[in-house]
């Protein structure tokens, strides 16, 4: 049971914040009352004898640790049957890993300061009779306070080393993806050289803004170290080759101890050694260090583990590709999050060319259209404006459909070319603003003269049963002029578009909208429904395709390997298929969606019989959960803001019935776990997909009756209308891109 703010504990502390949560129970920060400090306090709930007594233990372990670089442990009791509790110094200041999103890569002298500060703990650590092992050092871990001071933080997964023949004394262990050296996954004995390894990859993306490739898979021959002068040249190569080596596969070719890599490291900056506990770096600005406290992480690592078996330690269920935890928040590095500036930038830019063009216009169409109010020699000033009553938009120049969908289903795919959809459509959102005539005979133009709605081609693709089993159509925007893409004899749905606006993936057998597609496979299909092409046929069933931003990869899931699984394909060499999730049993993922710049996913995990909202890289690393709405809600179905502003999904009720809600959260800012709700007045909205321009939002929804249509709004709700509204059932709407002739 998570403590309130303001609550009084062991009549001393009282809790102001809450720093992070996991299995185990939660860290907060707190006022000791009788000093008036700020503390950090960690919590244990479980209190089985075994447990109780390694908690004890590392509380021990911990309060006899004194050295500059290392916070304090200064107190530790027990709450009856709530749960035991370990009181630590709080650090003010920025962690390293916001330092880094903050300011980019750092300097190799800072760097090199970092290291020799981390290295003086370690050796101290490693040097405890019993030898201590952090095991978990990461840039999230690396605490500098307001002086410039560098802190070792978060012991969380601290365990005593007995000698060279014997293991930790207390089991279960984490693994970051990047920061973990091999011998860390499994049961591998770790010893002093784990942390060396672990320290060498910390420097590694301090330096360049990228976390290294995973240990395992390098030990596994499935990935190199990138040479870290590759990604930033400005480093030396003696600094360069003493970080490599720091990470070397084998522990043996590693630095031996933490004194010896500290050495290197000073030497190849032709630094002096200093006193330990002297190693400084500039310090954080006060806005940062108050924006870093809102999120602050130290000593929160509170791995998903939960002491059965009468209380040995098992980990609990995290998807991931092979590790078991993660940072607690996803890393961004700067390279992308200055491309993101740049892209950001630039579609203000637009934006504003954009209404500067339309209020040019509006401009002039009240000029022209208003002799009796305008005089005609201020008129006769903007003569490139001539109104004209017969003025359409096209979206993209090619012929009109002439030919109306078949009513009946052959019994066989077929791949008959089709009139063009890329035609001439129109848009006109409510009644009030079509175009209507005068007494005088003149024309008021409508929004149809301005642009498409929603920035796109003006098309929606959506699957609909108007034909018995679902085929794919497309349609303009007022739901008129729909096309039939698909023909195939066991259905079609769950269509996405290429970024081109040219091609469709969609899945089939499609019978009705289902929750999972066990014997479905992949297709891809031209827009005008020609060039149909098996994508992927792997047994099991494939669904959930989602095309990536650039065009070369399609992310779905798959039951392939016996439960809902992530999976990535390259459209240009089919057989190149990577898997990017491995959950533990019963722990499954899906309904994937690309960030803007394909770098990252957001999908649903379904875990502790609840579905999930989370993210991870494109690659599969970095999986962290960003909504935690609690046992009672499933959360699903996210779709990501073209805008890279927002993530909307989908959230229903997991132990009752109730109908779908709408949620949003930001896309960027992971400060919050809570999704916002939207307070649209609809019956029904679910399976959201934004509009190219991010502005508008297609959805399956219902009003009134029970029937399922779609319907397109702005993202206030406003401009609604209703596509899609025949008896049968329409769903899996799809906005089209802007189309791009090849």
């Amino acid at each position: 049971m998570t403590l309130d703010k303001g609550t009084l504990i062991h009549n001393r502390y009282r809790i102001v914040d809450i720093l992070g949560q996991g299995g185990m129970g939660s860290v907060y920060r707190a006022i000791d009352e009788n000093l008036g400090v700020s503390v950090a306090l960690k919590e244990n709930l479980f209190t089985t004898d075994e447990y109780a007594r390694q908690f004890r233990l590392e509380a021990v372990i911990l309060a006899n640790l004194r050295h500059p670089n290392l916070p304090r442990v200064s107190d530790h009791f027990v709450l009856g049957d709530l749960g035991q509790y370990l009181v630590m110094d709080f650090i003010e200041g920025e962690d390293l890993r916001y330092r880094m999103e903050r300011v980019g890569m750092l300097e190799e002298d800072e760097a090199v300061h970092i290291g020799a500060a981390m290295c003086d703990a370690l050796a101290y650590l490693h040097t405890r009779k019993p030898p201590i092992l952090h095991r978990d050092l990461k840039p999230g871990n690396v605490k500098i306070a307001p002086d410039g001071h560098i802190y070792l933080v978060d012991f969380g997964l601290a365990k005593v080393y007995q000698s060279a023949s014997q293991a930790t004394t207390t089991g279960a262990r984490a693994m970051t993806p990047g920061y973990s050296p091999p011998e860390q996954y499994g049961t591998a004995r770790t010893d002093p050289r784990t942390d060396i390894y672990s320290l060498g990859a910390t420097l590694y993306a301090a330096l360049t803004g990228i976390i290294p490739e995973d240990g395992l898979a390098r030990a596994m021959d499935n990935a190199q170290l990138t040479p870290l002068r590759k990604r930033n040249s400005k480093v030396s190569r003696k600094l360069s080759a003493t970080i490599e080596k720091a990470m070397a596969v084998d522990p043996s070719d590693r630095f031996q101890t933490a004194e010896e890599f500290k050495a290197a490291l000073l030497t190849s900056k032709s630094l002096t050694q200093q006193a330990p506990g002297s190693y400084k770096v500039i310090p954080p600005p006060p806005d940062a260090a108050a924006s870093q406290a809102s999120r602050d992480i130290q000593a929160t690592v509170v791995d998903d583990e939960k002491p059965v078996n009468g209380g040995k330690k098992t980990p609990g269920p995290v998807p991931s590709n092979s590790a078991q935890t993660h940072e607690d928040q996803p890393f961004v590095s700067p390279l992308k999050r200055q491309k993101e500036r740049e892209r950001k930038r630039r579609a203000s830019l637009v934006r504003f060319a954009v209404f500067a063009a339309i209020l040019l216009l509006a401009a002039g169409i009240f000029l022209v259209l208003s002799p009796d109010v305008v005089p005609a020699e201020v008129r006769g000033l903007v003569p490139f404006l001539v109104p004209t009553a017969t003025q359409t938009f096209t979206p993209t120049p090619s012929s009109t459909p002439t030919q109306a969908p078949t009513a009946t289903s052959t019994l066989e795919p077929t791949n008959t070319p089709r009139p063009s959809p890329t035609a001439t459509f129109t848009f006109t959102p409510t009644p009030q603003e079509a175009a209507t005539e005068s007494a005088s005979g003149d024309v008021t133009p409508t929004s149809e003269f301005l642009i498409a709605m929603g920035g796109g081609s003006g098309q929606m693709a959506f699957a609909s049963e108007r034909l018995g089993a679902p085929q794919i159509f497309l349609s303009d925007l007022s739901g008129e002029n729909a096309f039939q893409v698909t023909n195939m004899p066991n259905g079609a749905c769950q269509p996405s578009w290429s970024p081109d606006g040219l091609r469709i993936v969609f899945i089939s057998p499609c019978r009705r909208s289902e929750e999972t597609y066990s014997d479905a496979s992949l297709y891809i299909i031209n827009a005008d429904g020609t060039g149909l092409t098996t994508l992927d046929a792997s047994p099991g069933g494939n669904f959930d395709p989602a095309w990536s931003p650039k065009g070369d990869k399609i992310v779905f899931t798959s039951l392939r390997s016996g439960q809902m699984e992530l999976f990535v394909i390259d459209v240009n060499d089919v057989a190149q298929v990577q898997q990017l999730t491995r959950g533990e049993m019963r722990v499954e993922s899906r309904m994937p969606a690309w960030s803007p710049d394909g770098s990252q996913l957001v999908y649903v995990v379904k875990r502790v019989g609840v579905n999930q909202v989370w993210m991870m890289n494109s690659d599969g690393t970095e999986p962290a959960q960003i909504i935690r709405s609690g046992q009672a809600y499933n959360d699903y179905l996210p779709d990501w803001s073209p805008r890279n502003d927002t993530i909307i999904f989908n959230q229903r009720c997991a132990k009752t019935f109730c109908n779908p809600y709408l949620l949003s959260t930001s896309a960027t800012d992971r400060s919050s776990e809570q999704g916002l709700r939207l307070p649209f007045n609809l019956t029904y909205i679910e399976n959201i997909d934004y509009s190219p321009d991010g502005f508008y939002i297609a959805f399956e929804g219902s009003e009134e009756s029970l029937n399922i249509d779609v319907y397109l709004m702005t993202l206030s709700g406003g401009d609604r209308v209703r596509l899609t509204s025949g008896p049968e059932g329409d769903f899996d709407p799809a906005w089209r891109p802007v189309v791009q002739q090849p």
